[in-house]
């Protein structure tokens, strides 16, 4: 399986009430990484593994363990969300490549990194294996 590239695009990632779209600058999340005394963070989430669908209660359980992974890393709760389909995210202060490490513990396959005074951009932390079929139909940002 590969990675769903569109789907991340498409995807808005929400916390503290602001939406952030990949290639774009947000004055909001700009104030609140400068309320938070941070320069970076990015959106992380245990939900779906390789953009395979979970059931909702493991994707509680693996967000639970993945909150106390991160733990005083946790800026705000939210969500990533396009049309009807809608996972949640943490978003975590720190490095990205720190960030990188927790998100390919949870198998995720990118991250949205955010950073003061810039746009969003989507960082791969997992390879595609070699030789793999399409990715599952409908947008899983995780």
């Amino acid at each position: 399986m590969q990675p769903p590239l569109a789907a991340f695009r498409a995807t808005g990632y929400e916390a503290a009430g602001i939406t952030v779209r990949i290639g774009r600058r947000s004055a909001g999340l700009d104030a609140l990484l400068a309320a938070r005394g941070v320069r970076q963070a990015g959106f992380v989430t245990a939900w779906n593994p390789r953009s395979r669908r979970m059931p909702p209660g493991w994707n509680r359980r693996q967000q639970d363990r993945l909150r106390q992974a991160a733990r005083s890393r946790v800026l705000a709760e939210g969500f990533g969300r396009a049309g009807a389909w809608a996972e949640h995210h943490l978003l975590l202060a720190g490095d990205p490549r720190r960030l990188a490490v927790l998100a390919r513990r949870f198998r995720q396959w990118a991250i949205v990194v955010v950073a003061a005074g810039r746009p969003a951009r989507l960082v791969r932390v997992l390879a595609a294996p070699p030789h793999s079929g399409p990715p599952n139909s409908g947008p899983r940002a995780g």
